[in-house]
């Protein structure tokens, strides 16, 4: 999840504003405070709290609303618009040839990071290089090529040398035909001189045209000073925020960016090597405020999922109202894919905001059984499962080492699932807008459906 404080207490600014009978000066006046309580309680600068609220306020108060729009959609994009305009500093990085530099402190994922943006610039096509400079972490170059052995990727180093910018000065040279080139520099527990001066010697060395700091999101009020300390040594363009998919408050990273002027890149969203994600400051923001990001959660499931034929005819049936087992099936397995339970439903718009009432381990567990359970059913059952009866969900259950009640529950779940694809695919706005978000996946695809209006 991304910074599951800050993202409740920002969703309770606007459950507040919902549940209003009507939105006076004095309801703005409270959200204000509200918002303010929410940003530094998640450590973000007091500056850029007063900056931030200030702007809601005088928006709210003198701005009028566009043609159309209620007051409460007014004071929500004028949240949401200043939210973002507080995290989204520049465009991510761009794919073309370049030496990016990593900096930061031990603890941050740094070096795992390296690995994941070897990865990123590998699959976009480009040839990749990493240069292992950490000379003081024993086990530094030995997980950088255990990392580039897994995503495919050459690593440089030279095992019990201490002087950084000569290996990188060789590593350069022995990278001259690569399009991309890598290095990671060593880290501290704590800034020190000679740290701060071993990194600005490499950049002389190397000349990177992105200076990265990578950053863990859960830092709190350091991050303001760790940033600007190495904004100082090298010019920090750009900043990856790593463990994202814990409950960090967050808020002292967004100091962070605004301390180096630098923008937020990536995004480092789980343990595995795929986890790091492109940062888009509305997708983000959309997100934190429980709007969901469907246009993401598509992304990630064409990286993970090779049948599109599959996903496309999923989508089709949704769009329709015919969905069936065989479906539900099919959306289970691909879910189990892209990653866990709590990070897809992270994605979808409304889910956020009763995300921590849900016990997402005994949800996926139960998920799991009801695999099991469509595994044991026939083709023709999964077809229409309304011919499913008593004799058939006492077959099913033997034959899935299950209870009735288990196949009945599955049941159930699908017939919800059933009413609400009926409901979307009835709905031509609704219809559409989810289509929109699910980036055109499958407009051609509809065609046929939406000929038949």
């Amino acid at each position: 999840m991304v910074m599951e404080g800050l993202g409740k207490s920002l969703r309770n600014v606007l459950g507040r504003l919902g549940k209003a009978s009507v939105v006076d000066d004095e309801l703005v006046k409270e959200l204000c405070k509200d918002l303010q309580r929410a940003l530094l309680e998640a450590d973000v600068n007091v500056k850029l709290v007063l900056e931030v609220t200030n702007n809601v306020k005088e928006r709210a108060l003198n701005e009028p609303p566009e043609a159309g729009r209620s007051m409460k959609d007014h004071v929500t994009r004028i949240i949401y618009d200043e939210l973002v305009r507080l995290v989204n500093n520049g465009e991510g990085l761009q794919l073309k040839p370049q030496t990016i530099m990593m900096v930061g402190l031990y603890g941050q994922g740094k070096t795992t990071t390296t690995g994941k943006l070897a990865l990123y610039f590998s699959k976009k096509g480009l040839s990749v290089g990493l240069i292992g400079a950490d000379v003081y972490r024993p086990a530094a170059l030995d997980q950088l090529k255990q990392l580039g052995a897994k995503v495919g990727v050459d690593v440089y180093g030279e095992p019990g040398q201490s002087d950084a910018p000569g290996i990188v000065q060789r590593g350069m040279e022995h990278f001259k035909n690569k399009q991309i080139v890598i290095i990671d520099t060593s880290g501290r527990h704590a800034l020190e001189d000679d740290l701060i001066e071993e990194i600005r010697k490499i950049a002389e060395v190397a000349k990177p045209q992105e200076r990265i700091l990578v950053l863990d999101s859960q830092v709190g009020q350091q991050a303001g000073p760790q940033a600007e300390a190495f904004h100082n040594a090298v010019g920090v363009t750009g900043v990856i925020l790593t463990k994202m998919d814990g409950t960090s408050k967050g808020g002292g990273a967004i100091s962070a960016i605004q301390k180096t002027n630098a923008r937020i890149v990536f995004l480092g969203v789980g343990e595995h090597i795929r986890d790091l994600e492109a940062f888009d400051a509305k997708r983000f923001i959309s997100r934190l405020l429980g709007m969901g990001d469907l246009s993401a959660l598509v992304e990630l499931a064409s990286q993970e999922i090779d049948d599109q034929e599959a996903m496309e005819e999923v989508a089709r049936h949704m769009m329709s109202g015919r969905f069936n087992l065989n479906d539900m099936y099919y959306q289970m397995t691909a879910m189990s894919k892209i990653g866990t339970l709590e990070k897809i439903m992270n994605l979808i718009p409304g889910v956020s905001s009763v995300s921590d009432q849900v016990d997402y381990e005994a949800t996926q567990k139960r998920l799991g059984v009801f695999k099991v359970i469509m595994d044991s059913m026939t083709s023709a059952e999964k077809d229409d499962p309304s011919i499913i009866k008593s004799k058939r969900i006492d077959r099913i259950a033997d034959g899935a080492g299950v209870t009735p009640h288990d196949v009945r529950e599955l049941l159930k779940q699908y017939n919800q699932s059933s009413k609400m694809m009926k409901s979307v695919g009835k709905d031509r706005k609704m219809r559409k807008q989810f289509m929109k978000q699910m980036g055109g996946v499958d407009l051609d695809s509809l065609k046929e459906l939406q000929g038949s209006e």
